[in-house]
Parts: C-alpha cells; sequence; structure tokens
C-alpha cells in the first residue's frame, strides 16, 4: 500500500498538496489528519466524494510500503498513528515540501523555496501537460492563494504566479475561492463601502418581492477584494441580493459584482449573461467601459426574468432510486454498488426509508465473515431528506451542515430521486446540460 498525507491541523496548501500528489502517484490513497481548519472542513464537508480520503484509523500500517509526505518535512506534525512509520524497516519516503527545515529524511524529496508546497507539484503536472478538471484546479489555486496571500506575499514566487495562471487555464473558480478564503479588507476597502451606503434607500429597489441594492461607483486605480465590500454591503443594507457596478475610469473597464444570499437569484446566470461568470451566490464580470444606467437596466431586466426558483431538485437529482433491503448481505450491497457506478444507496425495509449504505462504509470491515452480514448492520440510520420543492442551494447547505454524501428527495412518504454531492457539485460549476 502507498499512502500520501500531510501535517496536522491542514490548511488548503496541505489538502490540495495531497490530492495533486495522488495525480502524480496513481494508486496511493490519501490519508488526512483528523484536524483540518475550518475553512478546509467545510470545502472538504461538500467536494467529500470528488476528493475522497482516509481517516489515519482506517490505514493499516503494516501494509504501507511507501508514504508520500507534502507540505512538512517534520515528524512531530503529522498524525500520531502515521509517525508510527518512523522506525517501520524498508519504507520509502517521498517528500514535497516549501519549508526549509525538518527532520524526515526521505529517499526523495523535492524542497524549494516556493510560496506554497502544492505550486511545487502544479510544475511536475505541467511537465507532463496535465488537463485538470475545474474542481481540481479549484482546489490547488485555494492551496496557492491561501499560503501566498492571493500572490501578494514577500515569500511568492514568480513561479507561483506561472502555477495559478496554469491553474485558471484549466478552469479554475475565483467566486469559489472567495468564499472558503479569509478576505483582505483594508482602508481603501473601507472607503468605498462607506461611500455606498451613504447612497442609502436611493440604491434600494423591489423586484419581484425581492430586495435587491445596486451601487455604482467610480473608482482610481485598481482595488482589490471588491467583492468583499459587496458581501459587507449586502448585509448592511439588509437585501437578498447587492450588486456594484465600478468604473475605471484608468484601465478603461467596468467591474460588475454580485452577491446573494437566497437561493431564488441566481448571480451566477445573471453575470454569465452580461459576459462573465460565477455561481448561484456570487458572480461578476468585466466590461468595456460602458454606460451604467444601462448595465443596471440589464441587471434589473435579468433579475426579472432568471429566478433561481426555475432550477429544480428535479433538475439535478438521480431517478429511479435503486434501493436495497435491511437484510441483503454487504457482499451483495457492493456488487451493487459497483454496477450501478454509484457511491451509495438508500435501504429500505417493507418499503419504508431506514438507513443509507455508502462506500466509505465498507472501510468498517475488517474481517470476510462481515461481507456476510446485512446491511442494517453498516448503514446509517440517522437518514437525513429533502422535499422535492427545495432548491439545489438548499440541498447542498443540508449536505454541509449534516457532512452527508447524499439527500433522499421524499414526496409522500416515498423517495422519488436522490441527490448526492456529485450533482450538487455539477450544479455549482456551472456543469449542468444546457
Amino acid at each position: 500500500m502507498d499512502i500520501i498525507t500531510t501535517h496536522k491541523n491542514a490548511d488548503f496548501d496541505a489538502v490540495a498538496s495531497m490530492v495533486a500528489a495522488t495525480l502524480l502517484y496513481p494508486g496511493a490513497i490519501p490519508v488526512r489528519p483528523n484536524d483540518l481548519n475550518p475553512n478546509v472542513k467545510a470545502f472538504l464537508s461538500i467536494h467529500k466524494d470528488i476528493f475522497d480520503t482516509y481517516l489515519p484509523k482506517e490505514t493499516e500500517l503494516k501494509k504501507v510500503q511507501r508514504m508520500v509526505v507534502v507540505d512538512t518535512g517534520s515528524w512531530a506534525r503529522l498524525d500520531g498513528h502515521l509517525r508510527k512509520l518512523k522506525d517501520q524497516k524498508d519504507l520509502e519516503l517521498i517528500l514535497w515540501d516549501h519549508h526549509p527545515e525538518g527532520d524526515i529524511e526521505a529517499g526523495w524529496t523535492c524542497r524549494e523555496s516556493m510560496g506554497a508546497t502544492v505550486t511545487l507539484l502544479v510544475r511536475k503536472m505541467r511537465e507532463q501537460g496535465m488537463r485538470l478538471t475545474p474542481m481540481q484546479a479549484t482546489l490547488f489555486l485555494l492551496g496557492l492563494y491561501e499560503d501566498t496571500g492571493n500572490l501578494s506575499f514577500s515569500s511568492t514566487k514568480a513561479e507561483d504566479a506561472l502555477a495559478a495562471a496554469y491553474l485558471l487555464e484549466n478552469r479554475a473558480d475565483l467566486n469559489v475561492l472567495s468564499t472558503f478564503l479569509r478576505p483582505v479588507y483594508g482602508e481603501r476597502q473601507k472607503e468605498i463601502l462607506f461611500e455606498m451606503i451613504q447612497a442609502g434607500e436611493s440604491a434600494k429597489l423591489d423586484v419581484k418581492g425581492h430586495r435587491i441594492a445596486i451601487s455604482r461607483m467610480v473608482i482610481e486605480g485598481h482595488v482589490g477584494n471588491l467583492a468583499v465590500v459587496i458581501n459587507m454591503y449586502r448585509e448592511i443594507m439588509n437585501v437578498d441580493a447587492a450588486f456594484g457596478v465600478f468604473t475605471d475610469l484608468e484601465r478603461q473597464r467596468t467591474f460588475v459584482i454580485g452577491r446573494s444570499k437566497t437561493e431564488d437569484l441566481n448571480v451566477g446566470s445573471i453575470m454569465r449573461s452580461l459576459g462573465g461568470g460565477g455561481h448561484p451566490a456570487a458572480g461578476s464580470a468585466m466590461l468595456d467601459l460602458v454606460n451604467t444606467d444601462v448595465v443596471v437596466e440589464q441587471i434589473v431586466t435579468l433579475l426579472q426574468g432568471n429566478q433561481q426558483s426555475s432550477v429544480q431538485l428535479s433538475d439535478i437529482m438521480s431517478y429511479p432510486v435503486k434501493t436495497v433491503e435491511e437484510d441483503t448481505p454487504m457482499d451483495v450491497v457492493w456488487e451493487v454498488l459497483v454496477e450501478k457506478g454509484c457511491t451509495g444507496l438508500p435501504v429500505v425495509q417493507d418499503g419504508v426509508l431506514t438507513g443509507v449504505i455508502s462506500r466509505r462504509d465498507f472501510r468498517k470491515i475488517r474481517k470476510d465473515s462481515q461481507r456476510k452480514a446485512p446491511v442494517r448492520a453498516f448503514m446509517s440510520r440517522n437518514v437525513v431528506t429533502i422535499d422535492p420543492t427545495k432548491s439545489p442551494m438548499e440541498a447542498a447547505k443540508i449536505m454541509v451542515k449534516h457532512d452527508i454524501g447524499r439527500l433522499p428527495v421524499v414526496k409522500d412518504g416515498k423517495i422519488i430521486g436522490i441527490v448526492s454531492r456529485s450533482d450538487a457539485m455539477r450544479y455549482f460549476y456551472d456543469l449542468l446540460p444546457d
């Protein structure tokens, strides 16, 4: 067995580097520490089925022949369970790290002064001509941006910027980054926010029962983190959605940024209509210098005709739903999971939903005899369901809150469909078919 791991209290660079290493070492199992930074934990919760990881206790140390360590060169920073491998004979060690010091003596090492460890792995991917999925590129850019302060820290190297460009070429989503990274908020942003608030009630309007605020402003030169300003502006104005239309006379550009707190307004769809992009809660567009009155008129028109409610759970859920009975043996359940290509199945008894079984539950099996045990012995009984009238965004929020991978869609007591993390991700990354 080959494993890949990183340091305790893992940040985005650590987890991104670990996932990146799985692409360079096919077949190696990513083993994440038990403790994660809160923002990393939130990200992995909704992306769990895409970036599948193991916990240290799920790793049989006696089977480990090679361990790839990323973003740390210190044994003390590894999980206690994995530190036991330090004295294991014939263990092959590989190290990727951008920190200069450490006591891990690896047979092969890539240790360079760089803004982020993931940059080192991305370099190898570029050399091999790898193409990444938008989700992979987004995670790697999260790690790179977090450790370089959006390429602003003094430790940032030119190669970090090259790696960022490569990840953006692979469709990394900057809007997702703004959701999970702690943003910078300085004096210039405060000044702009104050000016926007001064406009007060004149910026508010009502569109189909939703409270909207649209602010227009001329800015001088580059101002970073305007998305943070819009988010705070929306909260202070107490509206469902807020838009900022910023005119930069120096660069002859108009920037439009939108943020929404309700699943009934799809900001990403509106921004795509303006030539930009985004997801339901956030989006942006960059235009040539235009009349801001026209831009505001376009936004209002789009708000009136592009409601998020037009996207229902029925558009993203999977159906008909394959279920298994409570007394079905685990080995038979596994065959069904493989045959159907799904990550989990609802468990029923006499047509009533009683539990959910996932591929991850099979990690609990330690003996061959347990493969003949009924699925009720391993299934999760605390089943969370969702009503078909709810939105995809609401489904994603529930999955994050309860850290679950699939939501049975129930109507009148019967399962009519199921929504998985993968379904939600296709929706949020704008991968739904036209």
